[in-house]
């Protein structure tokens, strides 16, 4: 069976047609959507969670699958510094709810720290200039559970309070990524200090 591993982003980058994502400066669209943080399914508002500060918006292919996993990783072990610089951190995919519950409760991915939302139709992903694909034929994740919804692009929107979008990451590593998205919020929130 064709497994979606490190080998996700390959295929996305392949199968995806050229669509042009938010640029920085755009303005985020608003959204709300079924989401899970430690195991908890609550409804998350990009609205409200601004009215907090910045959100940092990821978007990957899949739950259990090698370099999603990485990147929920990353942002679970990174996540008091996010939230010392005032962000929240918030990732969309087209999994169910209840997948995602059980994602964001796994101490090895999001660790009860990041919240997930369910895209599960692919509109929000669309709304952002994200390609959706379905996946390939016997596609399994990390776990051997067949994946049986769209795969978007993995990309990171840093969004500022203003609903504006102030970074965008995408073809780096999860890792290095991660670290981008925290320098740009360490960024915006030196300007936020420097406007006092």
């Amino acid at each position: 069976m064709t497994r979606l591993l490190a080998g996700c982003l390959l295929f996305l980058a392949i199968a995806v047609p050229a669509v042009a994502a938010l640029e920085e400066g755009k303005r985020a669209p608003d959204f709300t959507a079924p989401a899970s943080v430690a195991g908890k399914a609550f409804t998350y508002s990009l609205k409200d969670g601004l009215r907090k500060g910045p959100v940092v918006l990821y978007f990957y292919p899949a739950a259990f699958t090698e370099s999603c996993d990485i990147q929920a990783h990353q942002f679970a072990a990174n996540y008091e510094q996010f939230v010392a610089a005032g962000a929240t951190v918030v990732g969309v995919s087209l999994d169910s709810i209840d997948r995602l519950k059980r994602y964001s409760a796994d101490p090895n991915y999001c660790g009860g720290k990041v919240v997930v939302a369910s895209d599960a139709d692919g509109s929000v992903a669309k709304s952002y200039g994200l390609a959706v694909v379905d996946p390939p034929p016997g596609s399994t994740d990390t776990q051997g559970v067949p994946i049986q919804h769209g795969l978007v692009e993995q990309y990171i929107f840093v969004v500022a309070p203003d609903g504006r979008i102030a970074a965008t990451l995408a073809g780096g590593s999860p890792t290095a990524n991660v670290a981008k998205a925290l320098e740009a919020v360490r960024r915006l929130a030196g300007k936020a200090m420097a406007r006092r």
